[in-house]
């Protein structure tokens, strides 16, 4: 929404200064966005969507993360404080059935900048039965096999598989949306949006690329996690995951689950039972005490513990090693392409205040 700025003459000189300060306040020197000091004011939902907004609004926007570091998303309830920064945003960043209640305080919005991050990444029905095979829908090389023993397709109202962002190629395809309504909804800074939309895309295709080269030769395609939040990266290249949760990762698995979950261990070779870092690892530590096995964290990227320290690229790269590690290479870890940039390069996103 653009601020535009009104002149009276008949107001005195004092009363037109004191305005005119006021609307400097206000708008800063945008001259097309609403918000603190003339920012873009976005809201996202949690740590993958806020990612996004701070690295494509860059200094225009300011982000506010309605998912609190180190909270499992999944779990959030909104404030009333919470759902009134929604309904005030000049742009939401959100996935569509992940989180009742921010989809409630969406829906309940004036804002015309609505990015549900499911238009651009479809989601994928990945609780399939034992044995079944699923593509993902582009060309990695590879089949994936999911099987997280959950005969249903509900997750918090999701049709489907809502962890889009562990395929660096549907992330970039979000990345492209948020980039391109951000321009709509400032275009005065709409260049600057294009950039670093272009910057992050390049990011996340030699990420992709990383993870092609890197489990291209494993020895073992076959990793078990307590949650079935991996579809999507073992679609993308060729593994085949085994979970012992469903992906709703407060699930409970039966007896028959845990049995199956043993067998496809043995079978298969496994060597490692992944955890997740914002859920407790004490299903995955007894399946792997009773198997002999070790565990490893997999990180789902639903939230980072301290975004000072992490993002989405490091992270990514983490479970990567983690999973060569577990799957078995004897080839030394590929180097990221020549000047391709890192996380560890990368500008630091702005931080984003929780309310």
């Amino acid at each position: 929404m653009m601020i535009r700025r009104r002149t009276r003459g008949a107001i005195a000189l004092t009363a037109t200064a004191l305005t005119a300060g006021l609307t400097l306040t206000a708008c800063g020197s945008s001259g097309g966005a609403q918000g603190t000091e003339g920012k873009l004011n976005v809201v996202a939902s949690f740590y993958p969507m806020e990612f996004l907004a701070g690295r494509i609004g860059g200094e225009h926007v300011k982000v506010t993360d309605l998912t609190a570091p180190g909270v499992e998303p999944h779990d959030l309830e909104l404030t009333a404080k919470q759902v009134g920064a929604v309904k005030k945003a000049d742009a939401i960043v959100y996935l569509k059935g992940l989180q009742p209640t921010v989809d409630k305080a969406v829906a309940g919005s004036g804002s015309k900048h609505k990015i549900d991050a499911t238009a651009a990444a479809p989601l994928e029905d990945h609780h399939l039965a034992e044995g079944h095979t699923e593509g993902d829908g582009h060309d990695h090389g590879g089949e994936a096999q999911s099987d997280d023993g959950h005969d249903g397709h509900d997750h918090d109202g999701a049709a489907g598989d809502p962890h889009i962002w562990l395929d660096p190629t549907r992330y970039a395809a979000v990345a492209r949306s948020v980039g391109a309504e951000f321009a709509k909804a400032d275009p005065a800074h709409a260049e600057d949006y294009r950039k670093n939309t272009d910057e992050l895309v390049g990011r996340l295709t030699a990420l992709d690329q990383e993870f092609k080269d890197g489990l291209k030769d494993v020895r073992n395609r076959t990793f078990v996690t307590s949650h079935a939040a991996f579809g999507y990266l073992a679609g993308a290249y060729g593994l085949t995951q085994v979970a012992i949760n469903g992906v709703d990762p407060e699930s409970e698995p039966t007896p028959a689950r845990l049995a199956d979950v043993q067998k496809a261990a043995k079978e298969n070779g496994v060597t490692t039972i992944f955890f997740e870092t914002l859920v407790s690892p004490k299903l995955a530590d007894t399946v792997a005490k009773d198997l002999g096995l070790r565990t490893a964290v997999l990180d789902p990227l639903e939230g980072v513990k301290d975004p000072a320290k992490d993002d989405y690229l490091s992270v990514m790269r983490q479970n990567l090693a983690n999973l060569r590690t577990a799957l078995g290479t004897d080839a030394p870890a590929a180097p990221a392409p020549s000047g391709a940039p890192t996380a560890d390069t990368a500008p630091a996103a702005p931080a984003a205040p929780t309310s």
